[in-house]
């Protein structure tokens, strides 16, 4: 597979305008990434701008705290489907997870997972607030609900992605899985290590610098 094609090129920005996700999907044609992610009040634009091309847009459902309840999130997954998105990252609610409120996570992930029907799902599990035993478990519980991905970081909190992260994704998933990692990739090297250690996407805004492998200096998200 083409080393672009493991890429999301985001913008999630709150302020982002749409000469930026017009430059964001201009962007994504060039270089032939695997989708754009973007909020959802922007699917229909990039649909628009992306159409006639085999790049997809992902959008984000309880983004970037992952604490709006379920109904809310089912509700945004098929509103989000409806505008035409092809893929959906979504945030599980952290504070449950914490609680060891597992049945909560695993109810949410499938209910989810039912609204996507055949649209990829992406479970965030938001590692950086987790402990390794806890990313672990989530990754169990994202098995449970034959979630397609599950995704490191929203890029919103405390840090990103990170090796010894995705391979204890890995370790925990094997092959029933896939993973996508998202935020702390700035290089070339730092992608293709990803990759290697089981990372199956890369979620980030410096898609570009990075095939074009140069230092990137722009935060993920």
């Amino acid at each position: 597979m083409k080393l672009s094609k493991y890429i999301d090129h985001t913008l999630l920005k709150q302020d982002a305008t749409k000469d930026g996700f017009i430059k964001l999907c201009k962007e994504a044609i060039e270089y032939d990434f695997k989708t754009v992610c973007v909020n959802p009040s922007r699917i229909e634009l990039c649909k628009e701008l992306l159409n006639g091309t085999d790049v997809q847009v992902c959008t984000v459902i309880g983004f970037p705290l992952g604490a709006n309840s379920c109904a809310c999130k089912v509700f945004e997954t098929l509103d989000a489907i409806k505008l035409g998105a092809d893929e959906i990252d979504m945030v599980i609610n952290i504070g449950a997870l914490k609680d060891q409120d597992y049945d909560y996570i695993v109810d949410e992930i499938k209910q989810i997972k039912k609204a996507c029907n055949d649209t990829v799902l992406k479970v965030i599990i938001e590692t950086c607030l987790l402990t390794d035993e806890e990313i672990a478990k989530a990754c169990e519980l994202c098995l449970l609900a034959n979630a397609d991905f599950v995704k490191t970081s929203t890029g919103f909190s405390t840090s990103g992605a990170n090796i010894e992260v995705v391979k204890i994704m890995k370790a925990t998933v094997k092959d029933n899985c896939l993973i996508k990692a998202a935020g702390g990739v700035r290089s070339n090297a730092d992608l293709l290590n990803m990759i290697k250690c089981g990372a199956n996407r890369i979620g980030t805004s410096s898609g570009c610098a990075l095939i074009d492998d140069k230092e990137a200096t722009v935060e993920n998200y």
